[in-house]
């Protein structure tokens, strides 16, 4: 699977992600957040072990009712849902390690 570089604005909305089937990586971010590009070369290396897995970079921030919905105040944040409920996070990951505890979830 071809994974996003960038967080997109167009976030789905939370019904949908609730109704989705099987497991599904959320991360809340910016594109010019420090912390997130700190976290990127981790979040990539981990991920690159789960090919099949889906990941959506989603911008969060004002306005950006998605990332309320799921409680996030820091970035980057990662949400794992399976079958649209969610079973893990992980809050400013900082390594590969921190990204593959959630996903072993």
């Amino acid at each position: 699977m071809t994974r996003n570089t960038s967080y997109s604005p167009q976030a789905p909305d939370r019904a949908s992600l609730e109704d989705s089937e099987g497991d599904l990586l959320l991360e809340f971010g910016t594109d010019w957040c420090g912390h997130c590009q700190a976290a990127q070369a981790g979040i990539a290396r981990a991920l690159s072990q789960h090919p099949a897995l889906t990941h959506l970079k989603i911008e969060d921030g004002k306005g950006r009712p998605l990332g309320r919905s799921y409680s996030v105040k820091l970035w980057p944040t990662l949400i794992l849902l399976r079958n649209g409920q969610e079973i893990a996070r992980c809050v400013r990951p900082l390594e590969a390690a921190d990204v593959n505890r959630l996903l072993q979830a």
